[in-house]
């Protein structure tokens, strides 16, 4: 019996690539690990795939994300010969609001987060446009509550704070849960109800607003797929009720998210998209943006461009400040961290220690988590500078905070830290550091 033919839409994306099998291989082996389901894929595997043989289901998305990194354009299944999976596996949703249902009702599901956190952050996401979701909504059935009015909303933005508020404190892991019930047993039969035209706008803008903070709260996991998802329905949201502001905040996070993972390129193209759906921004928002624009434009080895940005952001900042206290998160303290990691993506290990300090010193204390992932950051810093014991000094203040906070990303912080002074132990100052770390850490997250 004849054996499967060729497949020529993988090998045509696989030339474009200019990569060897190995190459392929060792991506979508990397991908893997991302994901937390790392493989051991050779050449062989490569080979087979481009002469016809299917790879196996879940290892599909990992081939369309490499090839989709690597040529820097979303490909399809249909591009690579692979059959198109069901639309629930794809993030197809029908619906903004049956959409928001859906990833709720996951996120709430302990049995999911399994499932949940082998999502993986794609750089192919097709982020909408401002006019392409602005003024849309799809009608919706009518739920159980038949008028909602003002204090309605006003009761979603305040549980809404009060969740930003516990997250800041608490972290993600902690308040996504309580965000997530909230959204699937309050947010969505709010926007099924009847309203008036200007209600409706506002709890569409609430839902966004809430939307954006649990997504925020799964990157805090490490669940990026997941939050991508979230993302991607506070863009809507925040378009079919025209607010501008919520939708620049969610292209800035994913801006942020992207340029955590070191996807500098995809990070620079979702800040600028921000900064320019953004026309009329204050001081403060032009701050918030340019900052964002200065690190991804740093990542990407743009000097010139980068320093010209954050110049941009430390004016805008100065008038923000100099008027009576705009609401807003992003104050000094969050432009010093952008000065900081400007100066180390350019090189200037030395004066982004300084400004991590400096961002330090303004830091509110109810920031536990941002304080925690910044003073880790710190401390690698002055370790690879080769200050020792100025690092466990800062690291001993992460200690401090530490055992208060439920958050993914703390816990990453804590275990390079583990990794990092290990080969330091001789040091009495270090040993002791490593002590103390032993008996706050959970035992997963100790070195092996």
């Amino acid at each position: 019996m004849a054996g499967p033919k060729p497949n020529e839409g993988l090998v045509r994306l696989y030339r474009e690539t200019g990569w060897t099998l190995r190459q392929f291989a060792q991506e979508i082996n990397r991908l893997g690990t991302e994901r937390g389901t790392p493989l051991r894929y050779r050449e062989p595997s490569v080979h087979q795939w481009l002469r016809g043989h299917l790879p196996k289901e879940a290892v599909r998305p990992l081939i369309l994300e490499a090839l989709a990194r690597r040529l820097r354009r979303p490909v399809t299944y249909g591009e690579t010969g692979f059959p198109s999976p069901p639309a629930e596996e794809t993030g197809v949703l029908p619906s903004t609001v049956e959409g928001l249902l859906d990833l709720g009702r996951q996120d709430m599901d302990p049995s999911r987060r399994s499932v949940l956190g082998a999502g993986l952050f794609s750089v192919a996401l097709t982020v909408p446009n401002w006019p392409d979701v602005v003024g849309r909504m799809e009608a919706v059935q009518k739920g159980e509550v038949q008028r909602i009015g003002m204090p309605d909303v006003q009761s979603v933005i305040a549980m809404t704070e009060r969740l930003s508020d516990i997250d800041d404190q608490f972290g993600g892991r902690t308040a996504r849960p309580m965000a997530a019930a909230y959204l699937v047993n309050t947010i969505a039969p709010y926007l099924r109800a009847d309203a008036t035209d200007d209600v409706r706008k506002a709890m569409m803008a609430a839902a966004s607003d809430l939307s954006y903070l649990t997504g925020y709260m799964a990157v805090d996991e490490g669940v990026h797929g997941m939050a991508q998802c979230y993302y991607l329905k506070a863009l809507e949201l925040a378009g079919a009720s025209e607010d501008h502001l919520t939708y620049c905040t969610t292209l800035r996070g994913m801006s942020v998210q992207a340029v955590d993972l070191r996807h500098g390129a995809e990070a620079l193209r979702l800040a600028d998209a921000a900064a320019a759906a953004s026309p009329q921004a204050g001081p403060r928002m032009r701050a918030f943006l340019a900052g964002q624009q200065a690190h991804a434009a740093a990542q990407e080895g743009d000097r010139r461009m980068a320093l010209r940005r954050i110049k941009e952001a430390e004016v805008a900042m100065e008038k923000a400040e100099s008027q009576s206290k705009t609401f807003g998160s992003y104050n000094p303290s969050s432009l010093s961290y952008h000065v900081g990691q400007v100066r180390y993506e350019l090189g200037d290990v030395a004066g982004s220690i300084t400004s991590l300090q400096e961002s330090d010193k303004l830091r509110p204390s109810t920031f536990r988590r941002t304080s925690i992932r910044y003073l880790s950051m710190l401390a690698e810093r002055q370790l690879q500078v080769g200050h020792l014991e100025a690092a466990c000094g800062t690291w001993g203040r992460v200690l401090d905070i530490y055992p208060l906070v439920q958050s993914g990303q703390c816990d990453r912080s804590v275990s390079v830290m583990h990794s990092r002074i290990k080969p330091y132990l001789k040091n009495p100052v270090a040993r002791d550091l490593f002590e103390r770390a032993r008996r706050v850490t959970p035992p997963s997250l100790l070195p092996r």
